[in-house]
């Protein structure tokens, strides 16, 4: 992985996807994707299951794609283990990453993240692989009922490695391309360089970022008592998280974690002081509500009453719907869409086939490292 081609000037067009724009859908509309009907598949590796919210998908244009990444098989097995080291290459450069159970270890361009529950990593054309996950040696039935949370709490980090997952458009539209494969990795190397390539575009502001869940930044405020569409019902304050996405996202997409404390405890890690600031909610043109755990009530713009349960997904369009009630020990995952999705083009097949054809000739630039743990991820941000 120390030497690599440059890419052939005569694939200069590869660098802009030159597809169909991306729309949202601008009409009312609401799409509810209930835990209950979807359907887990190994879609991508054996290890790892997959469920869709495909309604709202689909109702949205197939414009941003949400799942849930269920571990399910151990590490130790000859087909699973470590991943190889890979990209993935959406328009815009958008794949946000939400732990809620388990640990993993990423490794992003020779730096090493030791996740839990409640961190964040949003990141697109950084060559990185999955180290290490947790699996917890229940039946699938079982492992897929696993409570999920985004507090690090000791019960929640022994279970499976789980997480949710976003991409702008379907990743199997987009460049994935396998950089090293597993078999061909040698550590003494790979471990200390850190590689960056110019085929994508990207917004601006768009960077790496994770957020850890105890930071300063991602502690919880209360929510104001009368937001814009009225007071949320709750038995108990309802609480806050930003996470802090939409400047790094490229002013794509806005994150926020809506919770409650079980009752009688002190579950979700507080600030001190302050109120939570609920004034990015009014720029999403398409907004998505899931529940990690516990229930939430959102109201229409009919008037129709929704109760969503754990696992749940409810995507609707701009002033379509709002949050009126949250129950006790309850998450909720709040995703603003923006305008500025419509700003981007979708790859066309063809694009997409000889870009992952490229593979790792696509590296052009390389850095070693004192140490593995030490600078930021490079990737193509950082250039």
């Amino acid at each position: 992985m120390t030497e690599h081609a440059r890419v052939d000037p005569k694939l200069a067009g590869l660098i802009h996807p030159n597809g169909e724009p991306i729309r949202l859908n601008r009409q009312k509309f609401v799409a509810i994707d209930r835990q209950c009907d979807t359907r887990f598949n190994a879609t991508y590796r054996p290890q790892a299951l997959y469920s869709r919210a495909e309604n709202g998908f689909h109702a949205n244009n197939e414009a941003f794609l949400l799942h849930e990444v269920a571990t399910n098989l151990p590490i130790y097995r000859q087909d699973t283990g470590p991943t190889d080291f890979h990209l993935h290459l959406p328009p815009g450069g958008f794949q946000l990453v939400l732990v809620t159970s388990g640990v993993f270890t990423f490794d992003y361009d020779g730096r090493i993240f030791y996740v839990g529950p409640g961190a964040v990593m949003l990141q697109s054309a950084i060559v990185h692989r999955q180290l290490f996950y947790t699996w917890s040696g229940m039946t699938t039935d079982e492992n897929l009922k696993t409570p999920q949370s985004i507090v690090p709490d000791s019960l929640t980090m022994g279970y499976s490695g789980k997480f949710l997952e976003a991409f702008v458009t379907d990743p199997t539209t987009f460049p994935n391309p396998t950089v090293v494969g597993d078999n061909h990795i040698v550590e003494s190397e790979t471990s200390r360089t850190a590689c960056a390539h110019p085929l994508h575009d990207r917004p601006a502001d768009a960077s790496f970022w994770f957020q850890d869940p105890l930071s300063l930044a991602a502690l919880y405020k209360p929510l104001p008592a009368v937001s814009a569409g009225g007071a949320i019902k709750s038995d108990t304050t309802v609480y806050i998280r930003d996470l802090e996405i939409e400047m790094p996202s490229g002013h794509l997409v806005t994150g926020h974690i809506i919770a409650t404390d079980p009752h009688g405890q002190s579950l979700l890690p507080k600030a001190s002081s302050g109120m939570g600031d609920l004034s990015a909610f009014g720029k999403s043109e398409v907004v998505m509500y899931r529940v990690i755990r516990g229930s939430a009530e959102l109201k229409d713009h009919a008037g129709k009453l929704h109760e969503l349960g754990t696992g749940d997904v409810i995507t609707a369009g701009k002033e379509s719907i709002e949050l009126v009630g949250v129950g006790e020990n309850t998450q909720v995952l709040r995703l603003g869409l923006m305008k500025g999705m419509e700003t981007l083009r979708r790859w066309t097949p063809t694009q997409r086939d000889q870009v992952d054809g490229l593979a790792g000739q696509i590296i052009t630039q390389k850095e070693l490292r004192p140490l593995r743990t030490e600078g930021k991820p490079v990737g193509y941000l950082y250039n």
